[in-house]
């Protein structure tokens, strides 16, 4: 099995109450895989290669508070929060260190350069890609995001930046609204998917769309969104994909890059989630 990234803070810091996003992820992932690296925290400036320094020291400053605030109408900071972060970004920088997968909340891909969003405080994978570039002399990066919400984040931090390719399958109409029909560049590509849809139409996606474009990009290294709210049985996804189909999807992402790492993003059935998470590491 390839190493697995994480931290026991994840299971305990950052609370959240009933918000999807909570502890308890974690904690079942902590359970059914007990045996993972323990990452360290991202420092400054690895976070302030993709966020500007103004908004890191916010998030810090807030958390520093102790008042738990929204940052946008989805995204809370508690007095661990800004800790947490640097953490689930320095588990990203881990899994793209040793190939392998960071089991990290929150999740990043939709945390913009100077703002929260959709439960994301920090790129996660935005932070690895840079990292992979500046650190590991990985010049060319492609990021795959199978979540069942377009990373607009990761989509705007890399925008006009011809070193990574971002490619998206997500549903749509769907929140946070953008990855429509045609939105795309020479290094962004949006597959937008209907609700409802599951394994035949991710896979084909996958197939005829977004890996022959990743592979015409040929990344030094291939790191994936991992989201699993496109999984059948999700509370907030409206897709169907199933362990088969999650599993079928990583297999394809072999050879697409020498080195493939995977972060965790969404994903908010605890009953389902490890089993889902498995079915990516078997298939690795």
């Amino acid at each position: 099995m390839i190493p697995l990234l994480s931290h026991p803070a994840f299971a305990e810091l950052h609370p959240m109450g009933d918000h999807p996003e909570r502890q308890e992820r974690i904690r079942a992932l902590h359970e059914a895989f007990p045996d993972f690296v323990e990452a360290r925290p991202a420092t400054v400036e690895e976070v302030t290669a993709v966020h500007l320094p103004e908004y890191v020291d916010a998030v810090r400053r807030v958390s520093a508070n102790g008042q738990p605030t929204l940052l946008d109408p989805d995204t809370i900071c508690t007095a661990t929060t800004y800790d947490t972060a640097l953490l689930a970004a320095g588990a990203a920088i881990g899994a793209v260190e040793l190939g392998g997968f960071a089991l990290a909340r929150p999740p990043g891909h939709h945390a913009l350069p100077g703002r929260a969003m959709g439960f994301c405080i920090f790129d996660n994978v935005a932070i690895a890609a840079r990292f992979a570039q500046r650190e590991l002399g990985l010049a060319r990066v492609g990021i795959l995001d199978w979540d069942v919400h377009h990373g607009n984040g990761t989509q705007d931090i890399f925008w006009a930046d011809e070193s990574v390719f971002f490619a998206s399958m997500h549903q749509w109409p769907f929140y946070p609204g953008s990855g429509g029909p045609g939105e795309g560049n020479e290094t962004t590509l949006n597959v937008p998917l209907t609700a409802g849809a599951g394994d035949p139409e991710i896979l084909e996606a996958m197939e005829h769309t977004v890996a022959p474009a990743l592979e015409a990009f040929a990344p030094n290294v291939l790191l994936v969104s991992a989201g699993f709210d496109a999984a059948v049985g999700d509370p907030i996804g409206g897709l169907e994909v199933t362990e088969e189909g999650f599993a079928a999807l990583t297999i394809r992402t072999k050879g697409i890059a020498e080195r493939v790492a995977f972060v965790l993003e969404g994903g908010y059935n605890t009953r389902t989630l490890p089993g889902l998470v498995g079915s990516v590491l078997a298939a690795v």
